[in-house]
């Protein structure tokens, strides 16, 4: 009876798997087909690849998204870390509605966020560019980095700053030399999730983004429009080996919940 569970719960595993990597398969290996339409039988070929390493505006698109993915990283990691710690460490008036209202924007449509944030950016003055890109982007990973930071801090145990400060370390010397490197794999979850959650974003910098500049994703939806390529197929495999290669460097060094 457990034998026949195992292979039923195995299978159920592998059908969900297929589900959702066999898209995926497909649309990396029709970046090697000859056919622009996808036209079998399979021929292979690497001149997508050639094609889009000429292809000046997916690239530049490709490096201000990369850009602005790092900077909101940065700006989101560490302002989510600062509030995740004030929020575990002291009683503060509101707490409670404070962290209530971390979930709407993980809840409320993106499409939504984006419309008020070009209003409220239109009628403050901030306008439309990198600067409210980025600014937008800090606000929809904030909620990701601080609950997930802020979980991390659950487990953590007092004691170990308390013994730091016995020792005559102080304060900066205790968060740099243990609650840093303690609570790192938190820090280091929160952070892939700002970077992909950036990276990926399409409403806000779509609304967002001046003429002449465009992210990744807005350009490949503006590509798609004018007629599907190979050469987002190409870009794609490449953004998805690049990110199992970093997310395989970070796994190296932290285990994700547990310890170093």
């Amino acid at each position: 009876m457990s034998c026949s569970r195992s292979i039923i719960g195995f299978g159920y595993l592998a059908l969900v798997l297929l589900f959702i990597y066999l898209p995926i398969a497909i649309m990396m290996l029709m970046g090697f087909n000859v056919s622009s339409s996808y036209e079998l039988p399979f021929r292979f070929t690497l001149a997508w690849y050639q094609q889009l390493a000429d292809n000046e505006v997916l690239w530049r698109a490709g490096r201000n998204s990369v850009l602005l993915a790092s900077a909101s990283t940065a700006v989101a990691t560490i302002v989510g870390t600062m509030a995740a710690l004030a929020m575990s460490r002291y009683r503060l008036r509101g707490q409670v509605l404070l962290q209530v209202l971390l979930f709407p924007p993980m809840a409320v449509p993106w499409l939504i966020l984006a419309t008020s944030m070009l209003v409220f950016f239109y009628y403050s003055g901030i306008g439309r560019g990198l600067h409210a890109m980025l600014l937008a982007h800090v606000a929809l990973c904030l909620p990701y980095v601080i609950i997930v930071v802020g979980a991390r801090l659950q487990s953590f145990d007092r004691g170990l700053e308390e013994a730091s400060a016995t020792l005559g370390a102080n304060p900066w010397q205790t968060f740099f030399r243990v609650t840093l490197p303690v609570i790192a794999p938190g820090v280091a979850a929160a952070a892939l999730f700002a970077f992909g959650i950036s990276f990926d974003q399409f409403v806000t910098s779509y609304f967002l983004s001046p003429p002449g500049v465009t992210t990744l994703p807005v350009e490949i939806y503006a590509s798609i429009r004018k007629g599907f390529t190979p050469e987002i197929n190409a870009i794609s495999t490449i953004i998805i080996i690049v990110s199992m290669l970093l997310l395989t460097a970070v796994s190296r060094f932290y285990a994700f919940g547990g310890s170093k």
